[in-house]
C-alpha cells in the first residue's frame, strides 16, 4: 500500500463528507454504482489508502448530484494531482513508505512545529553531521549502502525552508543535542553554525531546552507536528522510534500535541536567549 499524500487525504475527506451529507453509507453508493464501485474500493478512496482515478472520481461526483461545477473541476484537478510524483520517488529504493511519506508531508506543509530531544532537526543538519548520525544510528545491515542516498536526500528535503512561499520552521532543541560529541573535525562546530545562519531567517525559530530544567512532557519523546493552514483538519503528528515511526491524525490527539508544544515553548529559553546559548556551545567547541 502506498502512502497517502496530503492530496489524497483532503480528497478522501471531501468525498467523504459529500457522501454523508447525502445520508449515504458505502452500500448506499454502492449499490448506485451499478457495480462500478464497490464498498471496499469507496472506503479505501475516503482513507486515501489508494489513489483515486478522475473516472471514479466524476461518476462519485454525478452520482452524489448537486455538485457545482467549480467544485467538480478542483475535485478533479485535486484527483489528478494527487498522482504526481515527487522528487524523491527515484529514491524509492532507499526509502521506506513511511520517510516518502514525511517528505510528502513536509512538501506540502505551511508549519512544522518540532521537538528534538537527542539531535538536531533533519530540516537543520549539515551533511557531514547528517551523515555521522545516520550512520552511527544505522540498526540493518547493508544499510552502510544506503547512507549517501540518504544524505542527499535530508538536504534536499532542506529545499522547503527557502522555496517561494517557504515552510514556517519552529524548532526546540536539547540542549543536549547541541554538545553532541560528533566525530570529525569541526563538524559540531559546523553545525551549530548552521543553526545560527538559519535562524536569521524570518521563516525559522530555533529554541533551546537547557540541560537544567525541571521535568517536562517533552522527556515523553521527540515529536514532529506538520500544520496546513486553512485545512487545520488534516494537521499530522510525525513521531519515531528505533524500529517504527507513527502518523497520529486524530483531531483530539493532534490538540493534545500542539498543547504540550506550547508547554514546551513556555520550558524551553527564548528564542534570541537560544541563539545566544547556541552561539555560547559553538564557541567552545
Amino acid at each position: 500500500m502506498s502512502a497517502p499524500t496530503l492530496r489524497r487525504r483532503r480528497l478522501g475527506q471531501k468525498l467523504r463528507g459529500l457522501r454523508e451529507e447525502r445520508a449515504l453509507t458505502l452500500e448506499d453508493v454502492a449499490d448506485k454504482s451499478e457495480g462500478k464501485m464497490t464498498v471496499a474500493k469507496l472506503s479505501r478512496l475516503e482513507l486515501a489508502k489508494s489513489a483515486a482515478k478522475a473516472d471514479d472520481v466524476d461518476m462519485l461526483l454525478t452520482l452524489y448530484g448537486a455538485v457545482d461545477d467549480e467544485l467538480r473541476v478542483a475535485l478533479l484537478n485535486l484527483t489528478r494531482e494527487g498522482g504526481q510524483r515527487g522528487w524523491w520517488h527515484s529514491y524509492r529504493g532507499v526509502l521506506s513508505p513511511v520517510y516518502e511519506e514525511l517528505i510528502s508531508l513536509e512538501s506540502e506543509a505551511s508549519d512544522v512545529w518540532m521537538w528534538q530531544a537527542g539531535t538536531i532537526p533533519g530540516l537543520l543538519q549539515t551533511g557531514d553531521y547528517a551523515r555521522e548520525f545516520i550512520r552511527t544510528t544505522a540498526m540493518s545491515e547493508g544499510f552502510e549502502a544506503k547512507v549517501d542516498a540518504l544524505v542527499e536526500v535530508r538536504l534536499a528535503r532542506q529545499a522547503v525552508l527557502t522555496r517561494d512561499a517557504p515552510l514556517s520552521l519552529w524548532a526546540i532543541i536539547s540542549e543536549g543535542a547541541l554538545r553532541s560529541n560528533i566525530k570529525g573535525d569541526g563538524v559540531m562546530r559546523d553545525q551549530l553554525s548552521r543553526l545560527l545562519a538559519m535562524s536569521k531567517r524570518p521563516n525559522v525559530n530555533i529554541q533551546v531546552m537547557p540541560s537544567d530544567v525541571p521535568p517536562h512532557v517533552g522527556q515523553m519523546g521527540s515529536f514532529t507536528l506538520l500544520g496546513f493552514e486553512e485545512h487545520a483538519d488534516l494537521d499530522v503528528v510525525h513521531t519515531e522510534s528505533l524500529t517504527s515511526a507513527l502518523y497520529v491524525e486524530d483531531r483530539a490527539q493532534v490538540a493534545v500535541y500542539r498543547e504540550g508544544f506550547g508547554r514546551l515553548r513556555a520550558t524551553a529559553l527564548g528564542v534570541e536567549t537560544s541563539i545566544e546559548r547556541i552561539e555560547e556551545i559553538r564557541d567552545q567547541q
